[in-house]
């Protein structure tokens, strides 16, 4: 085992050692370097059951957000060069999609961020270390390289930024060996959307923790867009078959009754499990929730044990998503550094799932609002509306729907906005700086709307579910 020198700030040999190199530990690490803290970021990625590994950056940029939402662009445009034809554009003969072509270019990309971001690092002189981090005490780290060396850090203070890895039901014979894991809705979207032939199996229902008339929006537009659903069915096993194919066998939980059928490829889609086991939080005392195995923390990130904070995917309660944990470890380092005191505000935390229809949201669901304020004391405005650039095309826009869930009494502030339709991230990001502000219906209704848009809808929405009347938007 080989032991740093004490020598850098004095006492110990960094101010900060971050466990893990994705997104929220990368943010952390490079804005405490740069308010002068002396800092290392150890990140080893664990192969996954098949073999799959990848580099600096962690879920988002080279499993998640990034690829999902270039996979998403590239089913986008499927759409849009069948719509050119109603445009005026001639396309002569079919118009099929190259995975391999696309997966190479998803791929180059996704190397030149892992690249990025080691740059990045080596500019901020934190020292980055590809390294499995796991604690001592509350003020030792050791690192352990794949060929097995190890080697001990100490710092004043350390960051656990371990994220979450796929979870794989291991009750189901068959799913560890023939099955991949992946996002359920988002990567059906898009594989639909290149051509391929997508079935969803839902357990109960889908987008749990959204609210359930947008979710319900979603899945009927991507039933219409050819993706199939399996509803309230479980799987029971998986085979692979001379052929190569896979055999799903599964239980319709409605009737009882049992099916089966054949596919190329199964994605398993059934949540994700915080990386925390081998962190050595056991041995420290480190607080966990019994049922996530995420870590309790505090309003400051702080964890039960002193100079020990965790923060992203892995704080119980907490949103997983990168823009949270980037913003989180960030507003860390300036307290660690003592710049700032500033916290974390969790509440009203934008999100966007990049189905076929996009669905943007944020604040309360209807029913959280219900549940918190009584269904007396909201109202709900809404709206249906076709996009401009869906007429020309004769796009389906049944699904294209605005809700803004207010209080009932006063300038009704806004506690919920939600957006079904195209580029529904820009629509919902610009709205969510209001939610920030105390935004009211009145103030909604205050604002000039940009013509002709998608967005502008949302600042004439004045039909009331209360009233009853219909609620779809005529003219332009």
């Amino acid at each position: 085992m080989h032991l740093r020198d004490f020598s850098a700030t004095g006492q110990y040999d960094y101010d900060l050692v971050v466990i893990g190199g994705g997104s929220g530990g990368l943010a952390c690490s490079k804005e405490a370097a740069g308010l002068g803290l002396k800092v290392a970021v150890l990140d080893y990625v664990e192969p996954s059951v098949r073999g799959t590994k990848w580099g600096l950056g962690g879920t988002c940029v080279n499993v998640g957000c990034i690829p999902k939402k270039l996979m998403h662009q590239a089913a986008l445009l499927g759409t849009a060069v069948k719509h050119a034809r109603k445009y005026g554009w001639q396309i002569s003969g079919p118009v099929y999609h190259d995975w391999a072509t696309m997966a190479e270019a998803v791929q180059n990309h996704v190397k030149s961020l892992n690249w990025g971001h080691r740059v990045q690092l080596q500019d901020k002189k934190v020292t980055y270390l590809n390294m499995k981090g796991s604690l001592v005490d509350e003020h030792t780290v050791k690192g352990l390289t794949k060929a097995g060396k190890e080697t001990v850090l100490t710092a004043k203070n350390i960051v656990i930024a371990t994220g979450g890895r796929p979870k794989y039901p291991t009750n189901i014979p068959g799913a560890m060996e023939h099955g991949l894991t992946n996002v359920a809705l988002e990567c059906a979207g898009f594989l639909t959307g290149v051509g391929l032939d997508t079935t969803v199996m839902v357990r109960s229902i889908a987008l749990r923790g959204f609210d359930q008339q947008m979710a319900g929006l979603v899945t009927d537009y991507m039933e219409a867009y050819g993706t199939k659903f399996a509803w309230k069915c479980v799987p029971k096993r998986l085979d692979k078959l001379s052929s190569g194919a896979l055999r799903v066998t599964w239980t319709d939980t409605q009737t009882g009754n049992e099916h089966e059928d054949t596919y190329d490829s199964v994605l398993w889609a059934v949540g994700r499990a915080p990386e925390t086991k081998a962190v050595g939080l056991d041995k420290l005392g480190v607080q966990l929730n019994k049922e996530t195995g995420k870590i309790v923390v505090g309003a400051d990130e702080s964890t039960s044990v002193p100079n020990i904070y965790a923060f992203g995917d892995i704080g119980e309660g907490r949103p997983e998503l990168t823009p949270t944990a980037i913003k989180a470890g960030k507003l860390l380092a300036r307290r660690l550094a003592g710049q700032s005191t500033e916290l974390m505000n969790y509440d009203s935390v934008p999100t966007t799932v990049f189905t076929p229809l996009e669905y943007g949201c944020v604040g309360l669901s209807e029913h959280e609002a219900e549940k918190r304020y009584g269904k007396d004391n909201i109202e709900v405005y809404h709206a249906f509306y076709k996009p401009l650039e869906f007429t020309v095309a004769g796009h389906d826009a049944n699904q294209c729907y605005i809700k803004v869930v207010c209080e009932r009494d006063g300038d009704q502030r806004i506690l919920g906005l939600h957006f079904t339709g195209p580029n529904a991230g820009e629509v919902t990001q610009g709205f969510a700086m209001g939610f920030q502000c105390g935004a009211t219906y009145s103030h909604l209704l205050q604002t000039v709307g940009i013509h002709p848009t998608c967005a502008e809808e949302v600042v004439k929405v004045n039909i009331t579910k209360r009233s009853g009347l219909d609620a779809t938007v005529t003219g332009c």
